[in-house]
């Protein structure tokens, strides 16, 4: 009896750890045991700082005295003032205008050097990023000095002739803005529209030629539907993190060029105010995150329906 219960009890113990090691050995488990680092890191790095702004965006604060009871007054702070409305409005412009020229410009560098050169491609893409290689700060900078009142453009249009006096128009605005962030991050639009090119199957432009459409024709009704993925990719991947720019706005531009990322950086500095802006962080995070959302639904609605 006793050695039926034994071996009853084995043969449990061997079924019961089937399962185990068949999902040790699954391919799901190989690939969780890979992630799991990548995931550590996600959470400590992004997840346990985000839960705590969230935290904190539902206390107050009173100089130099934190009160943690919950409350809204910060939401309602948020969305009650004018002078936040008009600042992320304006952020929302600014991103969206920055977005549109960097594709506008990305795209053609992009289409040349997928379909047009040839050789020695890694050379060009080496080449697209060497802004990379240098300073966002000393890039910032860099426009700073050809944007200024005596920099390079003022002073070579007037060694010229062509003005008498400096434009005042080309630094401290949000013109100035828009400038140095399209410059900014123009390879994060070049890179992803290359690769969705480089991914066309090019027997596809070929049958469309022999179905009688022209280069035109050929590339709003192939190249460009094809090519979507890569420009919402490089259209999500400018317009978020410019929303969220601060530095850009400060060195170049001025009172007009502030935006909703400065206000958030001086509740979290001069003014010593880190729930109200929790509270504008969570609150833009949110909206910029709808307003991607819809532009990306609208933009596949706009694919399906040119194809």
């Amino acid at each position: 009896m006793s050695d039926r219960v034994a071996a009853a009890g084995i043969s449990g113990k061997a079924l019961s750890g089937k399962p185990r090691h068949a999902w040790l050995r699954s391919d799901a488990a190989r690939g969780l045991s890979l992630l799991s680092p990548t995931l550590f890191v996600v959470v400590a790095a992004m997840a346990v700082p985000l839960a705590l702004m969230v935290a904190y965006s539902f206390w107050s604060q009173s100089y130099v005295t934190l009160d943690t009871s919950f409350t809204l007054k910060n939401y309602q702070d948020v969305f009650s003032r004018e002078i936040y409305r008009i600042l992320f409005l304006r952020s929302v412009a600014i991103s969206a205008m920055v977005t549109l020229i960097t594709v506008l410009l990305a795209y053609p560098i992009a289409y040349f050097v997928a379909f047009d050169v040839k050789r020695h491609k890694l050379l060009w893409l080496i080449l697209l990023t060497l802004p990379f290689w240098t300073s966002y700060l000393l890039r910032v900078f860099s426009w700073k000095v050809i944007l200024g009142y005596n920099g390079v453009i003022n002073s070579g249009l007037m060694s010229l002739g062509v003005i008498a006096e400096p434009l005042q128009f080309l630094l401290y605005n949000p013109f100035s803005v828009i400038v140095t962030l399209a410059h900014a991050w123009a390879a994060f639009a070049i890179l992803p529209i290359y690769v969705s090119l480089e991914k066309i199957d090019r027997t596809l432009l070929e049958a469309a030629t022999d179905l009688g459409d022209g280069p035109a024709r050929r590339f709003f009704r192939v190249t460009l539907p094809l090519s979507m993925p890569g420009v919402i990719a490089a259209s999500v991947l400018i317009f978020i993190p410019t929303v969220g720019d601060y530095v850009t706005p400060t060195l170049v531009g001025g009172t007009g060029g502030v935006m909703i990322a400065n206000i958030i950086q001086a509740q979290f500095g001069k003014a010593n105010n880190w729930p109200l802006g929790s509270a504008l962080a969570i609150s833009t995070m949110l909206a910029v995150t709808a307003i991607a959302c819809l532009s990306i639904w609208l933009s596949k609605r706009g694919v399906a329906a040119i194809k």
